[in-house]
């Protein structure tokens, strides 16, 4: 059985990653937390916000569930989608390469995704 905020593993094309989802309050948002393996303290966090014409857990979904009013929704749960929400952050600049953590707004990613 799956525990929240416990790191799962995921490779891809020989790095490992090391990701985690989340919701917290307030503002109501879900978190993707990703990081490298080999460099723990480089973190990414998309955060997904509860706003106008978008949905995220906030107790009437399913966990990591976000989603938007067109019917599209993505489970951050699912490696699949961490995997292609990863792909798409590298494509756009958004892994981190220094300490700390970077957080971007996960809704243009979801965009995408959706498409």
């Amino acid at each position: 059985m799956r525990r929240d905020r416990v790191p799962r593993r995921l490779v891809v094309d020989g790095t490992t990653w090391l990701w985690s989802v989340g919701h917290q309050h307030p503002p109501c948002r879900e978190l993707l937390t990703l990081r490298r393996a080999d460099a723990r303290h480089a973190q990414l966090r998309l955060v997904f916000r509860d706003m106008r014409g978008r949905v995220t857990q906030g107790g009437y979904w399913p966990s990591g569930s976000v989603g938007d009013i067109h019917g599209h929704d993505l489970n951050l749960h699912e490696p699949g989608v961490v995997r292609r929400l990863l792909g798409e952050a590298a494509s756009c600049g958004l892994l981190p390469t220094a300490h700390g953590i970077h957080e971007a707004d996960g809704w243009p990613l979801f965009d995408t995704l959706v498409a």
